[in-house]
Formats: C-alpha cells, sequence, structure tokens
C-alpha cells in the first residue's frame, strides 16, 4: 500500500497529521469512448483542489499522491492539488478566488463555513452533482454517513457537503497521574463536580489538574458546557439566531472559570496548540481536546493515557467539528462531475478507515467500521471509538450567517471573561448584542 507506507512515513518524522490523507486506490473504471466510465464527462477536465493542512512536508506529497492515483484511474480527469494553508487561509483564498473567477473547483472547508459559502451563491448541491448516479445509490451513499456530521452539512432541505475529517472533542487524561493522585486509573471523571473533584487531587507544583484550550476554537469548548445542560446549543438550526447570553450559557462559562479561580486549570488564556504539548510533558493531567490529537498523543505519550467522553452536567454532550468537501458553483457542468467523482474516490470506507487510523479524526461513514483494517485496529485500541460513540450526544458547531464575524464576538468575551477583564454576564451580554446586529438582515 504506497499511501499507507507514506503514512507512517510522514508519522515517523513526528508530523502531526491534521490534515486529509487516505490509504491505497481501488482498481478503477476505465475510459470509453472518450468519457470516463465513471464521470460521464468530457476528455482532459482539470479541476484545481484546495485543501488545508496545519503543517506542510510529507503531508503534501501525500495528498499530490493521492490526485496522481485518482488520475491514473480516471486518465481524463487531471486533479491539481493547492495547498492553501490553515482553514482560516483557505476560506480567505477561496472567497477571493471567487471573487477573481479563478477559485477552486473543489476544496476542503470547514464545516462551518456552509452558511457563508450559502450566502455567496458558491457551492452546489449533492443531488445537482450527483444527477447522473440513482437516487438510491445518492440516498445510501448519505445515509451511510453519521447523522451527528450531516447537521453543520444539511439546510434548506438539501446536501451541501460531504464530510471528511470530522471531529469531536474528547477528554484525554493520564493513567499515571491517576494512580500517583490515589485515583482510579481506568475511571474518567463523568460529571462536573467529579472532574473538579478530581482535578483538585491531581493538581501539584508544576502540574495542573485540567487544561482546556481557550484560544483558536474557545466558542467550540464552551459548547460543550451548554450541550451537557440538556442539549442546549449557541445557535438555532437556520444560522440566524444566538443564545450567547441565555442561562445555559451563562451557567456553562461561569463553570468554565471556575476551574482556574479554583486553582485547578491555569488562569487566563490557554493556547489551542501548546495544550497537547502539555499534557504530553506532563504539565496537566487531563485535557480537552479534538480527537484529531488521539494519534498524536498515542505515539508520543511516554505515559498510560485514556480517552474519555466528556464530563456532563444534565447530559453527556459535545459539538462534532472539522471540515467537508465542497463543490463549486461557478464551474463548468462537467467539472463539477468530475469533482463529485473525486470526493465519492475520496471517502470510500477503506480511505477514510486509513485516514482515521492515521490521524485519530473519526471516520464519518459508518461502513468505515466495517473495514477489517478498522476493526483491526479498535479492537487493539478501543480508544479510537470513544469520540465516534460520543456522536450519540453531539450537535452542531456553531455556524451562522456572518459566521466569522459571530464567532469572534463571542470568542473576544469568552477571553475577556478568562482574563478577568469583564463579568460573564456582562462579556455575554455583549457578545449577544454584536451577534444580533449582524445577525438582524438574515432574519425574517
Amino acid at each position: 500500500m504506497k499511501l499507507k507506507k507514506l503514512f507512517t512515513a510522514a508519522i515517523a518524522l513526528g508530523v502531526a497529521c491534521t490534515s486529509l490523507t487516505a490509504c491505497s486506490s481501488p482498481v478503477g473504471v476505465p475510459a470509453q469512448n472518450g468519457k470516463s466510465a465513471s464521470t460521464g464527462a468530457s476528455s482532459n477536465v482539470s479541476l484545481n483542489f484546495y485543501y488545508p493542512v496545519s503543517v506542510g512536508g510529507p503531508l503534501t506529497k501525500i495528498i499530490d499522491q493521492l490526485c496522481v492515483d485518482f488520475t491514473k484511474e480516471h486518465p481524463d480527469v487531471k486533479v491539481n492539488p493547492v495547498y492553501t494553508g490553515s482553514y482560516a487561509d483557505t476560506r480567505t483564498k477561496v472567497q477571493t478566488g471567487l471573487k477573481s473567477g479563478n477559485g477552486p473547483d473543489v476544496a476542503i472547508m470547514f464545516s462551518t463555513d456552509l452558511f457563508s459559502l450559502l450566502d455567496m451563491n458558491a457551492i452546489v448541491d449533492v443531488d445537482t452533482v450527483a444527477k447522473n448516479d440513482s437516487k438510491e445509490d445518492t440516498k445510501k451513499l448519505i445515509d451511510d454517513f453519521y447523522p451527528g456530521f450531516m447537521l453543520n452539512t444539511q439546510t434548506q432541505g438539501k446536501t451541501w457537503g460531504i464530510p471528511f475529517q470530522r471531529s469531536t472533542i474528547v477528554l484525554y487524561y493520564n493513567k499515571d497521574a491517576f494512580q500517583e493522585a490515589g485515583l482510579d486509573p481506568e475511571k474518567a471523571p463523568s460529571s462536573w463536580d467529579e472532574l473538579v473533584s478530581d482535578a483538585k487531587k491531581l493538581t501539584k507544583p508544576g502540574r495542573y489538574g485540567i487544561e482546556i484550550p481557550s484560544t483558536g476554537y474557545a466558542y467550540w469548548m464552551l459548547q460543550t458546557f451548554t450541550l451537557q445542560q440538556n442539549g442546549k446549543n449557541l445557535m438555532n438550526s437556520d444560522g440566524n439566531q444566538v443564545f450567547f447570553n441565555a442561562p445555559e450559557t451563562v451557567k456553562g462559562l461561569t463553570f468554565w472559570k471556575s476551574l482556574a479561580d479554583n486553582g485547578v486549570m491555569p488562569k487566563g488564556t490557554i493556547e489551542w496548540a501548546t495544550t497537547p504539548t502539555d499534557f504530553l510533558q506532563g504539565k496537566t493531567a487531563m485535557m480537552y481536546h479534538t480527537t484529531g490529537n488521539l494519534t498524536n498523543v498515542k505515539k508520543n505519550a511516554k505515559f498510560k493515557f485514556g480517552v474519555a467522553m466528556l464530563p456532563k452536567k444534565d447530559t453527556y454532550g459535545s459539538p462534532t467539528g472539522g471540515g467537508n468537501f465542497y463543490i463549486f458553483k461557478d464551474k463548468p457542468q462537467a467539472n463539477q462531475q468530475a469533482a463529485w467523482e473525486f470526493v465519492k474516490w475520496m471517502t470510500t470506507p477503506e480511505r477514510i478507515a486509513q485516514w482515521s487510523i492515521n490521524t485519530g479524526y473519526v471516520a464519518p461513514r459508518k461502513s468505515a467500521y466495517e473495514t477489517d483494517e478498522m476493526k483491526k485496529y479498535t479492537k487493539d485500541f478501543p480508544y479510537a471509538t470513544v469520540a465516534r460513540d460520543q456522536l450519540e450526544y453531539a450537535a452542531a458547531e456553531l455556524s451562522t450567517h456572518e459566521n466569522g464575524k459571530v464567532t469572534k464576538a463571542i470568542e473576544d468575551n469568552i477571553q475577556n471573561v478568562l482574563t478577568g477583564s469583564k463579568s460573564v454576564q456582562q462579556s455575554l451580554d455583549d457578545a449577544q448584542n454584536k451577534a444580533e446586529g449582524y445577525l438582524k438582515p438574515y432574519q425574517k
């Protein structure tokens, strides 16, 4: 398996996989009569494919190889992979490209970009690009994705993207530290009260009991605390209303801040990127973080560790996260059809399974967990199923119209609370007022 070897090489070099990847290709369908048997498109279609990763190096080589392999099986289609930096960089480059008429044919972007892309009339729905497939096949494909991952993917009665690199937040904990503190290393805290109690016992000079990052996705962490109060989310499903100063949000942010006030979590903001490093270096005994860090922790932890669903208040709960494939509207029909074949090829159960194994992200298709390789992996490493199982309690990630502005409004005010510059109520009232101003034009 050429691509699997590339994965192994990337991980051996210490690269934390946070991007697109896959396993080797199945045998393709040869072209016939100047057209691909799979795409039904004219020959010589060229697709520009934008994708984000957090690092370069070997991972970009994996993407390049995937695109080469796809073209070998679909000789009428050439995929041009364009590394576009972070998710935020990718969003900016897509928007710039759309305005100039030189945007991508297909891209991986945050699932939360959905409403922004719809407002720009930028993307095409799945039914439109799948018109050459039978309705039964399309329905079977869509139904194979976990419903939790479709929450940021479907609206207006249509499916607008295909989940690829998806996640939930999970609790990582240091089993050795638990044993040292007199706690059961096989029992993670399952409630807010247990989280506080365990964190107090785990805290000592040089080590905090818990770290919850508050830069770059602070809203995502806040969602965990609201969802755990009987599923209360930060926004409605239409993306035109938020509940930033609702009682559940106030209660959730108050609890989050109390962890620092109790001395079991560092005061002030905690960096997203350095939280896993703190965990691996023993500076914190527990952390909230994406399951996308699972392989990184598995590979680099020098201690026994565990992974568990997030502690609950009234119910368990975590927002979903990650990116989807989107196909763009301002392109010729032949390009859209070819892009659809590429997306389906990239999201086959075998490729999605290998992607999950090598990164820790959740394989978004149910059938991926029926592959022989995934069955073996999860049997040997059952923590790989925690994030998937948590989907039973998952909800949509914060996504609204004017999403960038709305997200910044809540993130700035979360940090105001954690740094002590504003009270919880004042901060959330300010965030609500700002967001309502941005969303008013979208309310009927």
